[in-house]
């Protein structure tokens, strides 16, 4: 089974039809598989902020929400226990190296510890992976 670090941008376009992609699909298609993700902590909190202003906004409904929650758990993601205890000196370093937020820095911390695939749309971020040397899709 393999593993890939999974960005709370990917989780959320698969809410909205407008901001799936053939990237965010083959990574859901994967996950759909069998394939294991992790994720930092984290992850929960940025996933969980999106869907409420989506909420906010009348863009989601509740129901929705909660129907899609449902569906992510049932998948085989696994919180790194690691992460928090990484921002210092790791995750800090990493933001400054790469000019990213200590947010973003946790999910290349993670990938660059597992040596694994992080999947992401945000544009600095994958570009930082890239420069680390992590890949940024899966076979």
């Amino acid at each position: 089974m393999s593993l890939f670090v999974l960005d709370a941008s990917v989780t959320v376009a698969w809410c909205f039809e407008d901001e799936a992609t053939d990237y965010t699909d083959r990574a859901l298609d994967a996950l759909i598989a069998g394939q294991q993700a992790a994720v930092p902590p984290l992850w929960f909190y940025e996933t969980a902020n999106v869907l409420l202003g989506a909420m906010r906004t009348k863009r989601l409904t509740a129901a929705k929400v909660t129907s899609f929650l449902q569906h992510l758990l049932t998948f085989a993601i696994t919180v790194d226990s690691e992460s928090p205890q990484r921002v210092f000196p790791e995750g800090l370093a990493l933001a400054e190296a790469h000019g990213l937020t200590v947010y973003d820095a946790a999910y290349l911390e993670l990938a660059l510890r597992k040596g694994v695939p992080l999947l992401t749309v945000d544009r600095d971020l994958k570009k930082a992976a890239r420069a680390a040397g992590i890949p940024t899709a899966i076979a």
